[in-house]
């Protein structure tokens, strides 16, 4: 369904100043700003709601003549390139000079940086402009992808490539638990595209950042990368399920927190329960991967997913945390991370414990399955046992 005339003219009132911008990369980003509105509203799909209003407005406003419609219609065009009727759209006279630089940039260098966690990896891309006299600094593009939820949370364009790197550089040399790489272009690309897509059929969008006001432009810029041609690279993922299970219970690290006892059955089956949990978990992030066991991932796991998906009965709630703490000191000796990282993540697991006990005890974060299991269990019913839940809800259904 087109957009209302009004909003086409609205358009057309906010960018009134385009004309008198200095080069090609303001116009660009005040255009990108413009579309952000659009990408920001959409219920779903948004990167093709921004497609379908840009061929919409430069249908709507082919007949306008003005040196500010001539020039953002230029602009729009060079965003979203493969929009309805972009290719069509012609350099005019009324436009400032500027407009011939208009996306016409090539990428000088591509980058990746994150934690040694693998929680966030930023990726980072400077561009130049052909002409720098007309179309403006050489800039840097940043996308940062949350790996813990999947998505891409944030894109943002700085109008300074040398300053954006030089601070990201100082950063990672500042901070232990962080890294930096110069980064395969084609995987670059492949990796933002992947999570942003993700990003654009959200219902509701991170509320902190760029993600909506730079997306056009960043997506434009990103497009200029070579297609992924190199394999994905070789991230320590160690074994899974059973396997690993069986490796850590013959861990150092599970020794010296005296797991498994063997000499009691109870402690044997709550540590095999225990260890399931973490794995169970890791399956539900993106990635699967058990040992990316950061102080995020932690968090999610002791504050959040158990309570809502597991019913531990007292001897699995003693166990768990030593469990954790176990795990944390295996999982990071396994990717190979610094006892520095170790560290950070065994203190931040030691603060979430008591918080851990606390909600344990009130059960304030059971979902209503895990709830219902639990109050089976502490009536002495078998959740396994058909014929006694279904002896049980006879004698409660008035409840």
């Amino acid at each position: 369904m087109p957009a209302p005339r009004p909003v086409y003219e609205a358009v057309l009132h906010a960018a009134r100043d385009v004309t008198k911008l200095g080069c090609a990369l303001d116009a660009e980003m005040l255009g990108t700003a413009l579309l952000g509105s659009i990408y920001s509203v959409a219920a779903e799909r948004r990167a093709e709601a921004v497609r379908d209003f840009v061929g919409r407005f430069l249908t709507a406003t082919e007949r306008q003549h003005t040196p500010e419609a001539v020039t953002i219609r230029e602009v729009f065009a060079a965003l979203v390139p493969d929009a309805d009727g972009a290719a069509g759209v012609g350099h005019d006279g009324r436009a400032p000079s500027w407009v011939t630089e208009l996306g016409r940039v090539r990428p000088t260098g591509c980058y990746a940086y994150g934690d040694v966690y693998g929680d966030q990896t930023s990726y980072l891309v400077t561009f130049a402009y052909e002409d720098s006299a007309g179309g403006g600094p050489e800039h840097a593009v940043v996308a940062i992808v949350d790996h813990n939820i999947g998505i891409a949370k944030d894109v943002f364009v700085s109008s300074s490539a040398e300053s954006m790197l030089s601070q990201v550089r100082a950063l990672c040399d500042a901070d232990e638990l962080m890294w930096f790489r110069t980064e395969d272009p084609g995987r670059l690309r492949d990796e933002v595209g992947r999570h942003l897509e993700i990003t654009d059929d959200l219902g509701d969008l991170p509320a902190d950042g760029s993600l909506a006001t730079d997306h056009a432009l960043a997506t434009a810029r990103f497009a200029l990368l070579p297609v992924v041609s190199t394999p994905p690279l070789d991230e320590p993922t160690g074994r899974t399920g059973a396997d690993l299970a069986r490796d850590f219970a013959d861990s150092p690290e599970a020794a010296a927190e005296g797991l498994p006892d063997t000499a009691r059955e109870a402690d044997r089956a709550s540590f095999a329960f225990c260890v399931s949990l973490i794995l169970d978990h890791a399956e539900t992030l993106p990635g699967a991967d058990p040992l990316r066991w950061s102080p995020a991932v932690a968090g999610l796991f002791l504050l959040d997913w158990v309570h809502r998906r597991a019913v531990l009965d007292i001897d699995d709630a003693a166990m768990l945390p030593m469990v954790v703490r176990a795990w944390t000191a295996y999982s990071g000796r396994k990717r190979g991370l610094s006892e520095t990282a170790v560290t950070g993540t065994r203190s931040v697991v030691e603060e979430l414990i008591p918080e851990f006990v606390r909600l344990y005890r009130t059960g304030e974060r059971r979902s209503p399955a895990t709830a219902a299991v639990a109050q089976l269990i502490s009536e002495g019913v078998d959740p396994n046992d058909m014929t006694a839940i279904e002896a049980w809800l006879d004698a409660n259904r008035d409840e």
